[in-house]
């Protein structure tokens, strides 16, 4: 454990809010399932991007055009982001790196910048659905215009910059609220809606795809699910979860972290299977494909009344404010990570709230703000497109020896990653050659 001293200078520079500051060993209480539940936190704040206005995006475009045919696309995504979130998890929690600060040391400087440059674009597509759901969100509630809930959002940063004062794990207590709170509102909206379960249980288990058309719907999904910056933030956080330097203390802390982790991503699940079987029960019956998410507040009042309408405002702005908090996180340690550079954290975070407001504003001034959900499609297939330059680095330093020591991945973990890394990038290439040579 640390000594009286270094425990004074890390309170004292957590105090001035920099996320690296607060990876620091936690006290670990008795066996069993406490031991565990002091562990939970970092999987929770990285599963509401998971569950963010761009999940709601895909979601709502694919139940209500294909019925519950693409749930089995949210399955197989969710099994893709566990893996993936799991190694993320042990490279921080073996090296004390998050996956920026591994890839600036792993590869030349021309490369490390080009990963750097790849996964900004990709927060900043992010946090463009995020600002843009919590503003939709901001209107449907309060009546508030589009462009000046887009302004309001970025109150975020100071929000973030107070929370911080009374320590990270307060900034885990909140994600965590907001996420039963969605969790919550679609259980609410499912017992409304009266899905057919056979229905929905045939597209969870069996493969299909109704039309050309829903490949991009279901690469948005992929892109949704398995988020870039999702991975360098937990590759990070983790850390405030490691206790200890001996072989058996990382031993525990992978373990408990890995359980952490897939029960947090599998409650993102249930919530990103209930947008898409509300979609296919309450508007793709009726053959209404919903374009805006205005639309689907209005479908829902009238089909399921005015409390299931207002429910679902109120789990997209939990969703939205949840998932700026962790994507501002995210561009931190990007930033950081990569660059080293040591900026103050409000300039930081408010570097990286404006790169995505600004387009915001101005896409939501051109369009009049209509086709939002067409939006959040594309946003999240930006994401699927930058995703390969996150994974196959993230699999190739687990895999070697010299980083990971006796942590690196066997072969059976090499195998099923790479396999992932691979079809993740051939679903993209087929997306791009069907948009340039598909003329239907």
């Amino acid at each position: 454990m640390m000594n009286s001293a270094s425990d004074s200078q890390i309170q004292s520079e957590t105090d001035q809010l920099s996320l690296s500051d607060v990876n620091q060993s936690i006290n670990i209480p008795g066996p069993g399932w406490r031991r565990w539940l002091a562990f939970v936190g970092p999987g929770f704040l990285v599963s509401v991007g998971y569950m963010d206005p761009g999940n709601w995006g895909t979601d709502l475009a694919g139940g209500s055009r294909f019925g519950y045919a693409l749930l089995w696309v949210i399955v197989v995504s969710n099994l893709m982001a566990q893996f993936l979130q799991v190694l993320c998890a042990r490279l921080g929690l073996v090296t004390g790196k998050d996956l920026a600060m591994a890839c600036r040391d792993y590869y030349s400087k021309p490369i490390a910048t080009v990963l750097w440059i790849l996964c900004e674009l990709a927060i900043i597509s992010c946090d463009l659905a995020e600002v843009v759901g919590s503003a939709v969100a901001l209107n449907l509630l309060f009546k508030i215009p589009l462009e000046i809930g887009v302004l309001i959002t970025g109150l975020d940063v100071l929000l973030l910059l107070g929370f911080m004062k009374f320590g990270f794990r307060k900034i885990e207590a909140i994600v965590i609220t907001l996420v039963a709170t969605i969790f919550f509102c679609f259980a609410y909206e499912i017992a409304s809606a009266k899905p057919d379960w056979p229905a929905a249980l045939k597209g969870t288990l069996i493969p299909t795809m109704p039309s050309v058309g829903a490949w991009l719907i279901a690469i948005g999904i992929l892109g949704a699910t398995v988020m870039p910056h999702n991975l360098y933030l937990h590759s990070s956080i983790v850390q405030t979860r490691k206790k200890g330097k001996e072989k058996s203390d990382v031993k525990d802390a992978i373990k408990y972290n890995t359980v952490e982790t897939i029960v947090a991503l599998s409650l993102a699940f249930l919530v990103n299977a209930a947008i898409l079987i509300l979609a296919a029960s309450v508007f793709g019956k009726s053959g209404i494909a919903v374009e805006q998410l205005q639309d689907g507040h209005k479908l829902l009042q009238s089909a399921l009344g005015g409390a299931s309408a207002t429910v679902f405002a109120v789990a997209l702005l939990a969703s939205g404010q949840s998932s700026t908090i962790t994507g501002t996180l995210a561009g931190q340690i990007v930033m950081e990570g990569f660059m080293r550079w040591k900026l103050k954290p409000w300039i930081r975070r408010t570097i990286t709230r404006l790169l995505a407001i600004v387009p915001a504003i101005a896409i939501i001034h051109f369009s009049g703000g209509k086709d939002t959900v067409q939006l959040l499609v594309i946003s999240q297939v930006v994401l699927s497109m930058q995703l390969p330059f996150a994974i196959f680095p993230l699999m190739a330093i687990t895999s070697d020896r010299r980083q990971m020591g006796i942590f690196t991945n066997s072969n059976l973990v090499k195998f099923v990653g790479y396999s992932i890394c691979f079809i993740i990038a051939a679903l993209n290439a087929f997306l791009i050659f069907q948009g340039l040579f598909d003329k239907k």
